[in-house]
């Protein structure tokens, strides 16, 4: 499971000029499902973004959770993450979870973060989205399990 952050000061995604998900203070998720991803790598990717320590405390040093300031979460599919571009010039998604397995974690992933009380937006599984966003730092994380 490899999921991108970005910590960000608002986000959205669209499809077809229609919004489907806005958040302000937050963190943007793009996140990719492998063949080999199970629920205990959804777990504890759950758990790792709700803890990560990414917004500034009164001193300035980046030392708060989402939790502690309040901030959302917008996730969106991404199965690009798992392109291989090693090769020619034409990326192989082979690595790349089928959609029946990846919209299954997608959707327990989301529904976790819920869990812990976060206040989740989304994107739609497997659609053509725009997404726009304003990079609060920048702060960007690979993340991968």
């Amino acid at each position: 499971m490899r999921v991108v952050l970005q910590r960000v000061s608002r986000a959205s995604v669209a499809i077809e000029g229609r919004s489907t998900g806005a958040i302000e203070r937050g963190f943007l998720l793009l996140v990719g499902i492998t063949h080999a991803d199970t629920t205990e790598h959804v777990e504890w990717m759950a758990e790792k973004v709700a803890g990560l320590r990414l917004f500034a405390d009164p001193e300035g040093k980046m030392n708060l959770a989402l939790a502690d300031v309040g901030g959302e979460v917008l996730v969106v599919s991404q199965f690009t993450l798992y392109g291989d571009a090693q090769k020619g010039r034409r990326p192989s998604f082979i690595d790349a979870a089928p959609p029946d397995q990846a919209r299954r974690l997608y959707d327990l992933f989301v529904g976790r973060l819920r869990d812990r009380g976060l206040r989740v937006a989304t994107g739609e599984f497997g659609a053509d989205m725009q997404v726009s966003l304003v990079n609060d730092g920048p702060v960007t994380l690979l993340l991968e399990r």
